[in-house]
């Protein structure tokens, strides 16, 4: 991977997180958590996100794929033949 490319994913990946953070934050300042309690609020909802994100993506990748063969046929010249 060249110096741009992981410049470029590293930027993306810290506004991701970054729009996670702020959004966690809003969250719970407007459900009325003040003082300390916030920032542990806000680091339970934010890694809470990222790991439902880190779960939910390759699952869609998997289900995509699955859907993908089931509907398909194997090969591209093949014409897929359906019950009647």
């Amino acid at each position: 991977m060249s110096e741009k490319m992981k410049k470029g994913l590293t930027i993306m990946s810290l506004v991701l997180i970054m729009s996670i953070v702020l959004f966690s934050l809003g969250i719970a300042y407007m459900g009325g958590v003040r003082g300390i309690g916030l920032l542990g609020i806000v680091f339970f909802l934010t890694f809470g996100i990222i790991v439902v994100l880190a779960q939910l993506i390759p699952a869609g990748i998997v289900l995509s794929s699955f859907i993908g063969a089931a509907a398909s046929p194997t090969r591209n010249s093949e014409v897929p033949i359906y019950a009647a």
